[in-house]
């Protein structure tokens, strides 16, 4: 079991290449039946101009781990994955160390997914609550 979420991380964390998501320093860290797990640190690269932690950047880091798990637990070879709508509550700032974003399917229909991610400090203290839906469309 543990290779088989070692392959899945590092096909993840591969794929991150020269996308938005190296530009931000996010890798997938764990995976589960249900969930994934992805951290950014923290630094100015991410601040926002008063020195927190950019809403923007979270909303970055919970879109990025709810696309991954739904490739990861939708056969992305088979589908293509779409995030269609995200929403965020930011209930802490955080001015550096990491932040972790786990990605829990909440449904998981044919074409629409609903995801909950929760963004947290690394004593685990809620930094944002995100919902994302995505919906998956077929390869021809």
């Amino acid at each position: 079991m543990e290779e088989y979420k070692n392959k899945i991380l590092a096909v993840c964390n591969e794929v991150c290449k020269n996308t938005l998501m190296e530009t931000l320093d996010i890798s997938f860290v764990d995976v589960g039946e249900n969930y994934l797990v992805a951290r950014m640190p923290v630094s100015p690269k991410v601040h926002q101009p008063d020195g927190v932690l950019h809403g923007g950047a979270t909303v970055a880091l919970a879109e990025s781990v709810g696309g991954a798990a739904s490739y990861v637990f939708l056969d992305g070879k088979k589908y293509y994955v779409r995030g269609i709508e995200i929403a965020a509550n930011h209930v802490r700032s955080v001015k550096d160390g990491d932040v972790f974003a786990k990605a829990t399917i909440v449904h998981k229909g044919r074409t629409t997914q609903v995801w909950e991610i929760r963004v947290t400090d690394a004593q685990d203290n809620l930094i944002s609550l995100c919902k994302l839906t995505t919906i998956a469309m077929e390869r021809s």
